[in-house]
């Protein structure tokens, strides 16, 4: 994954939280491409949140009753600076040929 460029996924905690009070069973974030989450009798449930892609909030986006979340960003992008995930981002996007 080039967002992380070998840091360890389990290492950023970066999921959605699903407020219940909330959610209106719309379905909308059964949409995850990555598999995140699971239909229950209870609705939805946030069942593999390390397969969640770092940054993503489309699902956030797309719920009608507004019920899902995710961490502040800045705390993301507090973590890409201390550990120099986007330096080695832009090294391993270098080394692949893509040029900005």
């Amino acid at each position: 994954m080039a967002w992380l460029s070998g840091y360890p996924r389990e290492k950023i905690e970066w999921h959605p939280t699903i407020d219940k009070s909330k959610c209106i069973k719309c379905g909308m974030c059964m949409n995850c491409g990555k598999g995140v989450y699971e239909w229950t009798d209870n609705g939805p449930e946030v069942a593999h949140p390390l397969n969640c892609v770092v940054g993503c909030s489309t699902c956030a986006n797309l719920c009608a009753g507004k019920a899902i979340s995710f961490p502040d960003v800045e705390t993301l992008r507090r973590i890409y600076k201390e550990e120099s995930i986007w330096a080695a981002v832009r090294k391993e996007m270098e080394r692949k040929g893509v040029v900005w």
